[in-house]
């Protein structure tokens, strides 16, 4: 289920139609209220949330599904008219994991969800472990020296990556296409202000997430005790 967040009646409608046409279930809303009394009842897969609304804006909404939200892992794609920088970044910055300013088109749209939902989706059942960090793809959740850690989504992948590949080194840019999408086209500090709130939530743990100068980051590889 799909579920879009647009105040638009006749913008909202086109996109149900044509998600419902593409093979998708999806529903929507016309404002934040809306949006939260159906999440109560069903988990959506994906959200499709306009940044101007009436009410709650869609950066609050955005905000409020990352930092403490029974359903802070799931996609989000910002939808708004504005074509400023400060939102695009802001919305992304915040954990949302796409961006399609309008006017878009509807098969652009169908193609951007399909994407992030292939991004999204777990990639092995087994879970990761490695220096007191364990990462469960099948149940989403990551554990910290025995205590659950809260992360968004897009913490929640890095994390992913480098627990991966111990010992391997990721430019920012390549952090940026596997946890962002090829097509991002924002700042490299995403990474670093990301990484930052990684290592602080992971505690103790979060010093194995190495910066490699001039390069980028690593996890602390099996036989690698150097700090950077």
């Amino acid at each position: 289920m799909i579920y879009c967040v647009e105040d638009d009646g006749s913008i909202r409608d086109l996109m149900l139609y044509t998600l419902n046409a593409s093979g998708f279930q999806a529903r929507g809303f016309e404002d934040g209220a809306a949006f939260w009394q159906a999440i109560k009842d069903q988990e959506p897969e994906l959200v499709l949330l306009d940044i101007m609304l009436p009410g709650e804006d869609g950066i609050s909404i955005l905000k409020k599904l990352r930092s403490g939200s029974a359903a802070r892992n799931v996609p989000v794609i910002m939808t708004t008219a504005k074509g400023t920088e400060y939102d695009k970044v802001a919305g992304l910055d915040l954990g949302a994991d796409d961006y399609l300013a309008k006017p878009f088109g509807m098969m652009e749209m169908v193609s951007r969800v399909r994407a992030v939902l292939r991004r999204a989706g777990p990639k092995e059942t087994g879970a990761l472990r490695w220096g007191g960090m364990e990462l469960n793809p099948m149940t989403h959740t990551v554990l910290a020296n025995g205590q659950q850690v809260s992360l968004t989504l897009k913490e929640y992948e890095l994390l992913h990556v480098f627990l991966q590949s111990p010992g391997q080194v990721f430019t920012r840019g390549q952090l940026l296409d596997r946890v962002w999408g090829t097509d991002y086209l924002g700042e490299t500090r995403t990474v670093d202000v990301h990484i930052g709130t990684l290592r602080t939530k992971l505690g103790a743990c979060g010093g194995s997430i190495q910066t490699v100068r001039g390069v980028g980051y690593r996890m602390e590889g099996s036989h690698d005790k150097t700090n950077f």
